[in-house]
């Protein structure tokens, strides 16, 4: 489960980075600098909060997003920063560190995903008057950021059993219903040890909010000027998420609410939630294409080079195209033991249950044909399809994500607490005026 996990976070982390603005390097004119804000032992400067604020407005005016009113954006900016200042020092505090090989391959997916060289992606960013060194620096933050929540939050969610079959009881009548859903979130928030009256304030507040929703205000740019939400520099958009995986304090708004409809004020532990649910998606079936397949694996080691694996192969295939008796074949010389004594015989095989090697030449063969030799991280193999079928996977699938679904929904209400947690025992001194 950690393996899986930790690979989503990490998948997530690169999404974040390739589609977050550019750090804006060009020169600008010299100016007196001075602190904005002290986190801890360690300072925001004027000049840091510029840069970000550039990049911030460049994001939002690429996404057609109005742009706030310049307090507005400096208070969203500035928190931001601050968050992620107190989780680079907890980073640090723990030994934690990302190596060049890491941020390297991370640059690399990067440029990938945007169909371009490395060099290409590195001449388009100085073209652009970005510094490529503090662009890398501005990656290996993120990652380290990702690495901390990891450590700190992520690997400590547990899901029981019980959640697991609550979880699928739940959800089963949900198949051929709602989906995933695509929310709009603002967040009133609510301080640890809040006063009655700061509690009533922060409600009067989201009720204010809500009215004005409901009267046709535009929920992104009341997200921006309003929310205390970590997207709210995103207009409150939260993206697509499958209904499984929504957190609990929106749960019944997403499976109720129609497209464009708002959930009231909505009361947690961290404030006062209003949630717009912007688009659904409808289930259906899950029908996957089952393989029966056999195969016969020669590994390589000091005595089996990668050569004779091969030709060893290619020889048991000329005999198996000439009349030989699979089975008899792959007992007698199949290196994978476990499939070797039913005759090479891997049963019925899922999408993903095997390595994308084998997959990938298993998809090219026709019924009863035998594949060439081909290599995969196991060894050499060859492989014959005997035959396959379609099947319902709806139920078998639920089943196989429920701790996966279980486990994101935990973690984001985990790191939402976590988050705010350390903010409030750090020692944060905000010098922007009317801030």
């Amino acid at each position: 489960m950690l393996c899986l996990t930790s690979t989503f976070w990490l998948t997530s982390t690169l999404w974040i980075i390739s589609t977050a603005w550019p750090l804006q390097i060009a020169a600008n004119p010299v100016k007196l600098d001075y602190i904005v804000a002290i986190v801890n032992d360690d300072v925001i400067t004027r000049s840091e909060l510029d840069q970000e604020i550039i990049g911030i407005t460049q994001n939002l005016r690429n996404h057609n997003i109005p742009i706030p009113p310049k307090g507005t954006l400096e208070h969203q900016v500035l928190e931001r920063m601050i968050s992620n200042r107190l989780q680079l020092q907890m980073a640090e505090r723990l030994g934690l560190q990302i190596n060049e090989a890491i941020v390297d391959k991370a640059v690399a997916n990067i440029a990938a995903q945007k169909q371009l060289t490395l060099i290409q992606w590195r001449n388009k960013l100085t073209s652009e008057g970005i510094d490529f060194t503090e662009y890398r620096e501005r990656i290996r933050q993120e990652l380290l950021i990702r690495a901390l929540r990891i450590k700190a939050v992520f690997n400590r969610v547990r899901i029981t059993d019980q959640e697991v079959a609550l979880f699928i009881q739940r959800n089963q009548g949900q198949i051929a219903g709602r989906e995933a859903v695509r929310l709009q979130h603002i967040l009133i928030a609510v301080p640890d040890g809040a006063t009655p009256d700061m509690v009533q304030r922060s409600r009067n507040k989201a009720q204010q909010i809500w009215k004005k929703l409901q009267s046709g205000a535009d929920f992104a740019q009341i997200a921006l000027t309003n929310s205390d939400g970590q997207k709210a520099l995103e207009g409150g958009d939260l993206g697509w998420m499958p209904i499984s995986q929504v957190p609990t304090v929106a749960a019944k708004a997403a499976k109720t609410l129609n497209p464009g409809e708002l959930s009231e004020p909505i009361r947690s532990a961290s404030g006062f939630h209003i949630f717009k649910i912007a688009e659904v998606k409808g289930g259906a079936n899950q029908v996957v294409t089952q393989t029966h397949a056999r195969h016969i694996l020669i590994r390589t080691n000091e005595m089996v080079s990668e050569q004779e694996a091969k030709m060893r192969l290619a020889q048991l295939r000329i005999r198996l195209i000439g009349g030989a008796n699979f089975a008899t074949l792959a007992r007698s010389h199949s290196d994978d033991t476990a499939s070797a004594i039913k005759g090479g015989d891997l049963g019925w095989i899922n999408p993903g249950d095997t390595v994308p090697a084998f997959e990938e030449q298993m998809a090219t063969l026709t019924e009863n044909q035998i594949s060439k030799p081909f290599s995969s991280p196991l060894g050499w193999h060859i492989i014959q399809v005997l035959e396959r079928r379609q099947l319902d996977n709806t139920a078998n699938a639920l089943k196989q994500n429920a701790k996966e679904n279980l486990y994101k929904r935990k973690a984001n209400e985990a790191l939402a607490l976590w988050l705010r947690r350390i903010r409030d025992e750090a020692y944060i001194e905000i010098r922007l005026t009317k801030y």
